[in-house]
């Protein structure tokens, strides 16, 4: 009879807890239509970013594939020339690829980079069929001219970029509003949604 009583009162513990839960409302969002939330300084796809007059920030230096514990990153320096400028000073990264599957996201390539050329951004999609997709090369990673920042250090002393350390300044808060508008797939984020979820 005791065993019997026993099972009556676990049951009952376990409907008290199922019906507990029973009317919340629920923590399941409508994905793709609505899109989960993340912190401004989430770790998501990487983009190579640019000047406002549109010149590249990626001098080529490869500290960022130094940096990479995973060997996710491949980049090819070449020269400038009067004709071809593509960056401030004498290089730029003639081929700039990441391998997104290889990639842990850490960040350290972001912290490595001494022009703030490229960063992580919130964006977090992805998915494609076959692997060769997520080579992520140079056309897919430059930001469009239009979407460039700052000033080119072609006219400062030692060739430093006068917003240097700003998308870090940016991306550290949490104010999503402001944080996402650090990085161009970011303030894409906060526009291209149909939803939002917090």
């Amino acid at each position: 009879m005791r065993t019997f009583i026993g099972a009556i009162v676990s049951l009952a513990q376990g409907f008290y807890t199922t019906f507990q839960f029973f009317f919340q409302k629920k923590p399941t969002i409508a994905y793709p239509s609505i899109k989960k939330q993340h912190a401004p300084r989430f770790h998501g796809l990487h983009e190579l970013r640019r000047y406002a007059d549109g010149k590249e920030r990626c001098i080529g230096c490869e500290l960022c594939a130094i940096a990479c514990p995973a060997n996710a990153i491949t980049v090819i320096g070449a020269e400038n020339t009067p004709e071809d400028r593509r960056s401030p000073g004498e290089r730029y990264a003639a081929r700039y690829e990441i391998d997104e599957l290889r990639c842990i996201f850490c960040g350290l390539c972001e912290e490595a980079c001494p022009t703030d050329a490229i960063v992580l951004t919130p964006r977090f999609e992805m998915s494609d069929y076959r692997r060769g997709s997520f080579i992520y090369a140079k056309d897919r990673l430059l930001v469009p001219p239009e979407a460039g920042v700052g000033t080119s250090p072609d006219e400062r002393p030692n060739g430093i970029p006068s917003d240097l350390g700003s998308v870090l300044a940016q991306k550290s808060t949490v104010d999503i509003a402001s944080g996402y508008s650090a990085t161009w797939r970011g303030e894409l984020l906060k526009t291209d949604r149909k939803g939002l979820a917090g």
